[in-house]
């Protein structure tokens, strides 16, 4: 699986000054590591083990888990009958055993250049602490749900360590999501307290988020499920809204015109809650497998599925995949721009670093407002060395060319990373040579919503580079490639990606549906786990990821289900039919092209097609606005009624080499549907 010896060609190494200070220097080291992992799981996880605070020890085996689900239920376990607190660890330890509390724990940059605080382990555990005892008064306890719909702000951090800290299951939802989506998953998840804010600046534009987080309560109230507390931070509405402890007032945030409608019998002021609250609270000590949080991402049946993630495996492995892959050391600052919304920025922005005492920058703006400088302007004020982002953002910043990245020094700049897809050779190298200078590592980092962590990735100063591939398998994580019937396939080979045995952070289960995690994970091929992704494997033994085998698109680092966005479409009255698939981006990676077939006696036209959009919008959010919309008088389909959408993907990027279409009931659709195909943006 690994090879003896790193490849000689077309690879990139890392420089000499990286290996001096590096946890793993050499490719050598990290097979010996590797090799051990997987042989000895037991002994190499419970070595790391040894770096938290247990309340009790675990009893038994380290790890226990079953993949096969011809040999009963799927399991997996990690150190079953240990009690611990993830909150006590990434922060009380940090303070008291550690003495980092004057230690920067966030740099908190907002959307407005000037708008920016500081706070440190100390202030943050006080404010957790306070919180905690907050939402206990709230009626909050051990095993509750609350969902939590913010934007990038410290108090996000606070809100979701407060429920950590008394054991409370946080569900965040994406404030970019729509009023639709975020009461699916309070009902799903069966929340009993929402916490939100007033509103925030996505660049110029407002977003009203306490208008939308209403409107989800309402939608949850017509569906019978009264929530009876919403937590309102006011975030542009109140002008102390500066934390304690920031060095600078806020520049432009506060917005005294922002209307914030205010229910008396629900909302509560976060301010006014906090209020002469004690800044103490004594932990919740949670047994090993007690969930910690969950979050939904997108399933291909079109509803989303609750990951659901546990304390004791998490936590070793966030904080073990951030110091390695990223080579985190004591004067590092480190900046992760993913949203906490995701799971990027669950486990790289606030479990991962806060458990090895990082100092981070937490950005609430955008990577082109309003300069388009402003990614870099940030690494210089805050002499950032680990920097991790998505394609996504490197291909839009490519666009403007490298000056605006070279009017900005970079100079503290060590390590690259990106996360969220694939990333294309041509960003790979505008990157690693133009933001990274040819000195900075590109840590390509392959890994899910589900397995908590990176589980493919190089390692800084370790594994030499090959632009696009995510190389090899971190520790505990030991990959396959299978054909289509569940024959692994050796050497350099072409299949879907599956892993073999468990590491501690996979996702237990799909929240209150376990059938459906057998279903989606394991059925396909019993006795792996199924990433529902493609893979190649070349000849040097690396891995590329080729992309999604089932019906989901990723678009900007986003993963859609094509199913969520026909449903959203087909339920406009004059809808009868949708399809959807996705369409090369030079920026997002792929866009959203819709097939539409209307109802007798509908018209197509610009109104129609500006209703759908909106559509989509509100029931998924604006991340899953379609970028094409064609009208399609039919849709290719077998004799059987499939819809054909490999047919489709070709029409949508007007590729004639449709392959075998013998199957199709009616041919003569394609010829139309190439003649109406989009060939702007709508």
């Amino acid at each position: 699986m690994i090879p003896d010896k790193a490849p000689r060609e077309d690879v990139y190494h890392a420089g000499g000054d990286l290996k001096k200070e590096a946890h793993i220097p050499s490719f050598e080291k990290y097979k010996e590591m590797y090799m051990k992992s997987i042989e000895n799981p037991d002994e190499f996880w419970g070595d790391i083990s040894k770096d938290f605070f247990w309340k009790t020890k675990h009893t038994g085996q380290f790890m226990d888990y079953n993949f096969d689900v011809t040999k009963g239920e799927i399991f997996v376990k990690c150190m079953e009958g240990a009690t611990t607190n993830i909150c006590y660890n990434v922060l009380d330890r940090n303070v008291h055993e550690k003495k980092l509390g004057d230690n920067i724990a966030f740099y908190w940059e907002g959307n407005e250049p000037g708008d920016e605080m500081t706070i440190t382990y100390r202030e943050l555990l006080q404010r957790v602490c306070k919180f905690a005892n907050v939402l206990k008064s709230q009626g909050v306890k051990k095993g509750d749900r609350v969902s939590i719909y913010m934007p990038m702000v410290v108090e996000l951090v606070v809100a979701m360590l407060a429920c950590a800290r008394i054991g409370a299951v946080h569900s965040i939802v994406f404030a970019g999501f729509s009023a639709e989506s975020l009461c699916e998953r309070i009902l799903d998840s069966q929340c009993s307290l929402l916490i939100t804010a007033d509103g925030f600046y996505r660049g110029d534009k407002l977003i009203n988020l306490k208008v939308i987080a209403d409107d989800a309560l309402q939608k949850c109230r017509d569906k019978g499920v009264p929530i009876k507390r919403c937590i309102i931070l006011k975030h542009l509405s109140k002008e102390e809204a500066a934390a304690p402890g920031s060095q600078s007032p806020p520049a432009k945030r506060p917005c005294p015109d922002l209307q914030v409608p205010w229910n008396p019998d629900v909302d509560r002021c976060w301010h006014t809650l906090m209020d002469g609250v004690s800044d103490e609270c004594e932990p919740e000590w949670c047994n090993s497998e007690d969930p910690l949080f969950i979050l939904y991402t997108s399933g291909s049946t079109g509803k989303p599925k609750g990951v659901l993630h546990t304390v004791s495996g998490y936590m070793l492995y966030t904080a073990t995949t951030f110091k390695l892959v990223f080579d985190y050391q004591p004067s590092d600052v480190y900046w992760c721009t993913a949203d906490i919304g995701w799971i990027t920025g669950h486990s790289y922005i606030t479990y991962g670093p806060l458990a090895n005492g990082a100092t981070s920058v937490l950005f609430e703006g955008l990577p082109t407002y309003p300069e388009v400088s402003r990614m870099w302007e940030i690494v210089d004020k805050y002499r950032v060395t680990k920097f991790y982002t998505a394609p996504t953002a490197i291909r839009l910043l490519m666009k403007y060319g490298s000056e605006p990245v070279k009017k900005c020094k970079r100079d503290s700049l060590k390590v690259l990373g990106t996360v969220g897809e694939p990333i294309n050779p041509e960003a790979w190298q505008w990157y690693y040579t133009v933001v990274g200078e040819r000195r900075c590592p590109v840590v390509d980092t392959f890994w899910q919503t589900e397995t908590g962590g990176h589980v493919l990735t190089p390692l800084p100063a370790a594994t030499p580079m090959k632009p696009g591939s995510a190389t090899f398998p971190f520790f505990g994580v030991v990959p396959a490639i299978l054909n289509e019937s569940g024959e692994e396939l050796e050497g350099p080979s072409d299949g879907y990606l599956v892993f073999k045995q468990p590491w501690p952070g996979l996702m237990r289960t799909v929240y209150n549906n376990h059938p459906r995690f057998e279903t989606t994970y394991f059925k396909k091929f019993p006795g792996y786990y199924v990433t529902g992704d493609g893979c190649r494997r070349d000849k040097d033994g690396y891995y590329w990821i080729t992309g999604r085998i089932d019906d989901m698109l990723n678009v900007s680092g986003h993963l859609l289900s094509t199913a969520e966005v026909e449903s959203a479409l087909v339920e406009h009255e004059a809808v009868a039919e949708a399809a959807v698939v996705g369409r090369p981006h030079p920026v997002k990676g792929e866009s959203l092209y819709c097939f539409v077939t209307l109802n007798d006696g509908v018209n197509y036209s610009r109104t129609l097609e500006a209703e759908l959009k909106q559509q989509v919008r509100e029931k998924i959010g604006a991340i899953a606005t379609p970028d094409y919309i064609q009208n399609a008088p039919s849709l290719p389909k077998t004799r059987s009624g499939k819809i054909m959408r490999r047919v489709l993907r070709k029409i949508a990027s007007n590729e004639r080499d449709l392959g075998d279409v013998s199957t199709l009931a009616d041919s003569s659709v394609i010829e139309q549907l190439f003649q109406n195909r989009c060939c702007t943006t709508v």
